[in-house]
């Protein structure tokens, strides 16, 4: 098997092929604007929405470093879950998780037209890992979420 078409199995798991766990396209499937505006309480934990924000910049900028194109858009981690307005309205939250999907297809795409010296090149296939294990770790923070607001099942 190619390295690349290994990174794109695993792309695929962590987004929407389910294998021994959740993958974040299953972890967002039928949330609503309010479920993902939800904060329990204190100020530690970032909401549904914001991690979407989170996992949506970073794919985008790989995608970019990917295609070879600049990225303009310098946020610090920080300010990514930030990245759209979080607002009560199932319309903005309907665009908030197109743009993940569309960030996804995007990102699998340039993927798929990368060659393995283009991969060790800048790291690229270490970044890729990272934003795989990145989505992971995000994932199960909104399924834990879901969990807190009785949205998720406690078996699966």
């Amino acid at each position: 098997m190619k390295r690349t078409d290994l990174l794109l199995r695993m792309l695929d798991t962590t987004y929407d092929q389910e294998s021994w766990y959740a993958p974040l396209k299953q972890a967002i499937e039928g949330v609503s604007a309010e479920q993902a505006c939800w904060r329990p309480d204190g100020e530690a934990t970032k909401t549904i929405w914001e991690n979407v924000n989170h996992l949506t910049y970073y794919k985008e900028r790989l995608t970019a470093q990917l295609e070879g194109r600049e990225w303009a858009q310098t946020l610090d981690g920080n300010e990514t879950f930030y990245l759209t307005e979080q607002i009560n309205d199932d319309k903005e939250w309907k665009a908030v998780v197109e743009r993940v999907e569309s960030s996804q297809r995007r990102l699998r795409e340039a993927l798929s037209k990368t060659t393995t010296e283009m991969l060790e090149e800048n790291s690229l296939e270490e970044k890729l890992l990272d934003i795989m294990m990145h989505d992971a770790y995000h994932t199960g923070q909104i399924m834990q979420l879901r969990k807190m607001q009785g949205s998720w099942p406690s078996h699966r």
